[in-house]
């Protein structure tokens, strides 16, 4: 497993970022005297509302990314392509992230955002075709 110790240490962080996302946005609510959950005032000028989301898409983002990433060390794939992948996956969730909880024009749908969003989407779907066609041969 050290050959994948990149990927590994790439996908903790994954799942570091979501967990300091949930007790973030959990931290947030509570100040502002709400309970966890949706936040009722679901606008992209509402900071707890892109706090929220930033968490939420961490989340949704993570599962379709971590699986098929053991799945890939299990299936053999090439350490450096994985690594390769993970680490740019990674990347890209932090920048959208921090654009996301910046708010302002770039956060909003259709956007920025938006485009960081489905780049990852790709990245991930880079790697399901990866660990598919590694399975396989």
């Amino acid at each position: 497993m050290e050959t994948y110790a990149l990927s590994i240490i790439g996908i903790l962080i994954l799942c570091l970022i979501s967990l300091g996302l949930a007790l973030y946005s959990g931290m947030s609510k509570g100040k502002a005297g709400l309970l966890s959950g949706p936040v009722a005032d679901a606008r992209d000028e509402n900071p707890l509302y892109r706090i929220d989301r930033v968490h939420m898409n961490s989340v949704e983002a993570l599962a379709p990314f971590a699986i098929p990433a053991v799945l890939a060390m299990i299936a053999g794939v090439d350490a450096m392509l994985l690594a390769t992948l993970v680490w740019l996956h990674l990347i890209i969730r932090v920048v959208h992230a921090v654009v996301y909880l910046r708010g302002g024009e770039p956060a909003k749908g259709g956007k920025l955002r938006t485009a960081l969003y489905v780049l990852s989407g790709l990245v991930t779907a880079v790697l399901i075709v990866v660990v598919g066609w590694a399975a396989i041969v």
